[in-house]
């Protein structure tokens, strides 16, 4: 290339192989920072620059057998290096002995084992079946967030070249992700529209064509998931491409990396290189003859009298990797509300992350931790931020102290308001206190293997920004790890109202509080849920009275079921009616022969094209632990309006262990979310859980759904579900049926639903006919071992 071009890492490589020292030494200098970023994360400090050498001496030496890559550097990188710190840790547990380690050629990336399965998604597939210059920009532009300026040198292009080269990339891989599908094969009827898909995208189909495509995908919950893929591959690209090839410290690689200083790894870095090589195996040292040898000898001459160019050591942060961290009891933390905080300035925000090994010696404590926020930080909403550390190590931590960076606008709820439960911190050792806007926390040490949670709840002001996401740091005497959310603020979604981690499970049940009236034809055959006039629409709605007891005007009850052997973590009790202002309602206990008054903690407001509605929550935690644990829970008297299109009900939401179970993370979601008309779609994020393939079940509260309107879908992101009860129709899940009771419950559904959770879950709602709100969502997932 002339004009003062700079030589692509393609240019470089080939020049290596042809004997050219100092082309390695711009290679090195390229990328030496992004090779320290990954082992940042992956080995305590004093390792890293063994690593990073190591790493750079095995790609030399492929290059100058004719192997390693063609130009796409970084990624084959990335791929060393990990491999790499895998080895050594073989090594160091004596798991294989050093002459056992094979002949380092990796054609594939390397996946992690806490990442089994990655590497067989259709994008994942997809991306490794593009040509390798592609890959190389859609990593440097779209996974790494590179700068087009900052990625041209790389490829040997000025930087409207490097735009247009990741146009034609993007392209390249929604067609082969299109053709991933096609090749399954799909439905007869999915075909000819996904063969439409990669245009629509790009608005490049006629009015018809788009519409055609539209209308299918309304009804196809699958070809919707591609056509989602397809409208946001740079999302994919990080979610799932990113942590193929970095692992499942790549938050923290991308967080590190981004504030690495420009510039080079300075003569030191290369001569260690050059120095390792000779220690190699004579056979090893044997496949450098030649060419290279001259390589090796001349570069070493010219570095020693190079100028190094420090580099600045950044923050070193950390992957979504952990393996279920604890056992024992479960984790509580309920969440009240809490008052705003004005908004305060922050840094842009920063990638998900889990903490780094940081000791690697037999009788040292090695941490990892995770920061999220449960559900989602919303607006105007109080929320979780869940801290999960686990000790890796062969020895007991020093204490643990962490110090909580909240987002912008994001404050923690004190202690004195927590209505009745443990304060914020006590559990599970944890003490924490405001600092700022922040909080600072304190434990005792962490044994060898043991893992432990904290929960602590914030409320989110009105005005938070969206952005950056919760971090944290945690010193234990030496040892020094950071966490970053990947998610921070949203102006939508669930925010949790109550997480544990434990041998957990969920439950739910309730009734509707109105049926349609006795006298009326059809009523007694619309209550057993046979076919007719089964909606409420279609009914002057009156009240339902079913305890047989002079002092209430409206009551129903469920029968609770739970696991043997199981205790109460958490209960909620949810309310819900067609009418504009919300109050107490009355509940008894199974055993219990009077009913409790039970005022609201939170309400909220919405409206249906019927008219107002609300959904009120109440704490019954203590009064549930109190109670039989099996039974039949009433509830009755709550505000509500009788008449067409009315609904009234009430559901009891729980959070239970279970020594049946596995070790599992629990968390409860309040939606009160319109869905239909408008937003006929929507996609609730379900953050804080550590899934992979990893069974789920969701206990879904449902407001004001119609069984004989058609089109209600659920769907955990592998298509439709069927819930357990009701009618078992995944195209027809808010059919006015409640766990715990046998009849129809008019405009109420409690439903259970179960499917594996994938790597970046959500809980999906459609319905094409009805509307309702979608109140609550609670679930619980098996963690990741």
């Amino acid at each position: 290339m002339g004009g003062g071009t700079p030589q692509s890492d393609a240019e470089l490589l080939q020049a290596v192989r042809e004997g050219n020292a100092a082309a390695y030494g711009q290679l090195y200098e390229r990328h030496v920072a992004a090779a320290r970023a990954l082992a940042r994360q992956l080995v305590r400090r004093a390792e890293v620059e063994d690593v990073v050498a190591e790493s750079f001496t095995k790609i030399l030496d492929l290059v100058g057998r004719g192997g390693g890559p063609e130009s796409g550097f970084r990624t084959y990188l990335l791929t060393v290096v990990r491999r790499t710190v895998h080895d050594r840790s073989r090594i160091e547990s004596r798991q294989v002995a050093t002459g056992e380690i094979e002949e380092y050629d990796p054609g594939v990336p390397f996946v992690d084992p806490a990442l089994v399965g990655l590497e067989k998604s259709l994008i994942a597939k997809a991306f490794l079946s593009l040509p390798e210059r592609w890959r190389a920009v859609l990593w440097h532009t779209e996974v790494e967030r590179r700068k087009p300026a900052e990625v041209a040198p790389l490829l040997g292009l000025s930087p409207n070249g490097v735009a247009a080269l990741a146009y034609r990339a993007r392209e390249g891989l929604r067609q082969a992700y299109l053709q991933m599908h096609l090749g399954s094969p799909p439905k007869h009827d999915c075909r000819p529209v996904l063969g439409k898909m990669g245009a629509y995208v790009r608005d490049g189909l006629t009015r018809r064509d788009a519409k055609e495509v539209d209308e299918h995908v309304g009804a196809c919950e699958e070809c919707n998931g591609v056509l989602l893929e397809l409208a946001d591959v740079k999302r994919g690209l990080r979610v799932m491409v990113g942590p193929l090839i970095a692992g499942p410290t790549f938050g923290g690689y991308a967080a590190t990396l981004a504030k690495s200083a420009a510039g080079g790894g300075g003569a030191g870095g290369l001569v260690r290189v050059f120095g390792r090589l000779w220690r190699w195996p004579r056979h090893q040292q044997a496949a450098m003859a030649g060419s290279m040898a001259v390589t090796v000898a001349v570069a070493a001459g010219l570095l020693l009298v190079a100028d190094e160019k420090p580099i600045a050591r950044p923050t070193a942060a950390v992957p979504v990797a952990g393996p279920p961290p604890f056992a024992g009891e479960p984790v509580p933390v309920p969440v009240p509300l809490q008052s705003e905080e004005p908004a305060r300035a922050r840094p842009p925000a920063r990638s998900p992350v889990t903490s780094p090994v940081t000791s690697r010696e037999p009788g040292r404590a090695r941490l990892r931790a995770t920061v999220e926020a449960l559900g989602s930080l919303v607006r105007a909403r109080p929320g979780i931020v869940g801290l999960r550390v686990r000790n890796y190590g062969e020895a007991p931590s020093e204490e643990l102290a962490a110090l909580v960076d909240l987002p912008s606008g994001v404050t923690l709820v004190p202690p004195a308001r927590h209505d009745g439960h443990d304060s914020v911190g006590t559990v599970d050792g944890w003490a924490c206190r405001p600092s700022g806007h922040d909080a600072r926390c304190a434990r005792a040490p962490l044994a060898a293997g043991q893992g432990t949670a904290l929960f602590l709840r914030v409320r989110v002001a009105a005005a938070a920004p969206e952005g950056a996401g919760p971090a944290v740091r945690i010193d234990s005497g030496p040892l020094h790890v950071t966490a970053q959310a990947e998610d921070g603020v949203r102006t939508t979604g669930a925010p949790a109202r109550f997480a544990t981690d434990g041998k957990v499970a969920v439950r739910a049940i309730g009734n509707s509080l109105l049926t349609c009236p006795e006298t009326g034809a059809g009523c007694a055959e619309a209550r057993g849920r046979q076919r007719g006039q089964r909606d409420n629409d279609l009914w002057p709605m009156t009240a339902l009275d079913q305890d047989g007891s002079s002092t209430t005007g409206a009551s129903s009850g469920a029968e609770l079921t739970l696991p043997k052997g199981s205790k109460v973590v958490w209960a909620g009790l949810y309310w819900s009616a067609s009418a504009t202002t919300a109050g107490p309602i009355k509940v008894r206990p199974p055993g219990r022969r009077q009913y409790t008054l039970v005022k609201p903690d939170d309400v909220a407001l919405r409206e249906l094209p019927s008219g107002p509605v609300y959904q009120a929550y109440a704490d019954v935690s203590e009064l549930a632990a109190a109670s039989q644990r099996n039974g039949t829970w009433w509830a009755a008297d709550m505000p509500m309006e009788e008449g067409v299109s009315r609904h009234a009900g009430w559901s009891l939401v729980l959070i239970v262990t279970d020594p049946a179970e596995p070790y599992s993370q629990a968390m409860v979601l309040d939606a009160a979310t319109v869905v239909g008309g408008p937003a006929r779609r929507v996609r609730i994020p379900l953050g804080g859980l550590s899934p992979a393939a990893a069974p789920a079940r969701v206990e879904l509260v449902t407001w004001e759904g119609d069984a004989d309107l058609k089109g209600d879908k659920v769907s955990l992101g592998s298509g439709a579900l069927a819930p357990e009860g009701g009618d078992r129709d995944a195209v027809n899940v808010f059919d006015e049926s409640s766990t715990g009771a046998a009849q129809m419950t008019f405009g109420v559904d409690v439903d259970t639903v179960g499917a594996e959770l994938g790597v970046d879950p959500g809980l999906t709602i459609v319905t094409d006919k009805d509307v309702v709100l979608f109140g609550v969502a609670a679930l619980s997932v098996r963690a990741r071992s």
